[in-house]
This record gives C-alpha cells, sequence and structure tokens, in this order.
C-alpha cells in the first residue's frame, strides 16, 4: 500500500510541474530544494517521463547534491539568475548562481515544451565559475579602443 501511496504521489507531483512554465518549475525546485535537494532533483526529473532512461544518473546526481552538507560546503544561501536563453518558443536554458559559504555552484537547466507541457530536457551543476570569470577578464575580452 504504501509503495502505490508513493508512486501515486510522484506521479502527481510530476503531472503538476509538467504542466507549468520553466520558471514556475524552477521556482517549485529551488523550494524544494532549501528542505530537501534530493526530493527537489527527484521531483524536477519528473516532469519527463523519458528520464527514467537515465535513472543510473539522477541518482548521481541525487548523490551529489544530498552530498552538499553543512559539513561540506557550509551554509546554504539561496540562488540567484546568471541568464536566461530563449533558444525558440519550445526551448529555453536558465543558469543560476547556487549560493553556499564555501563556494557558488551553477545550476543549469534545459527545458522543452514538445507539445503543449514544459518539460525538463537536461540539469546540470558544475563549479566552473572561477575559471570563466578569469577567463572573461581576458584582455582580448575587454574593449580596448574605447577613448
Amino acid at each position: 500500500m504504501k509503495k502505490l501511496l508513493i508512486m501515486l504521489l510522484i506521479t502527481t507531483a510530476g503531472n503538476l510541474f509538467a504542466q507549468s512554465s520553466p520558471q514556475n518549475l524552477i521556482d517549485n525546485f529551488f523550494a524544494t530544494y532549501e528542505k530537501d535537494a534530493g526530493k527537489a532533483v527527484k521531483e524536477l526529473y519528473a516532469t519527463n517521463k523519458w528520464t527514467e532512461r537515465i535513472k543510473d544518473n539522477i541518482d548521481k546526481i541525487i548523490g551529489t547534491v544530498n552530498g552538499f552538507t553543512d559539513s561540506f560546503m557550509g551554509e546554504y544561501y539561496g540562488y540567484e539568475l546568471i541568464t536566461k536563453k530563449k533558444f525558440a518558443e519550445s526551448f529555453e536554458l536558465y543558469s543560476y548562481l547556487v549560493k553556499y559559504d564555501r563556494q557558488p555552484i551553477r545550476f543549469i537547466f534545459k527545458f522543452y515544451k514538445p507539445k503543449d507541457k514544459w518539460v525538463l530536457y537536461s540539469y546540470a551543476l558544475d563549479d566552473d565559475l572561477d575559471d570563466e570569470i578569469q577567463e572573461a577578464a581576458k584582455l582580448y575580452y575587454l574593449e580596448l579602443d574605447i577613448e
């Protein structure tokens, strides 16, 4: 009975999330992330029925975010939008800075709307911000001919 109830809740959560806009999906993700990072990732992936094929990869991501404990990353302070890119009416990318005491982490969300509902296309996280900021500060990126 418990397994049936859990499956029903997961299925219902997936259907509710799938009917939202990308921004609503992200807002729901971070509201849950603050309390239970692994659950937030599961719910986000539940918006797309095709992600069942990559369950092992999803479990690795859940393990990673569950590893962001106070003793490893320090306190969680929230998130900030880095950029939003709309590639087409049906495909959008959102990049967020997730703030911890120790360091920032970037979360990248890609959403796809194949018909009438938004679903997660992909989700990634990385800590390469330092390298990218340093690269962006190099002289060949700067406009030096300004008078």
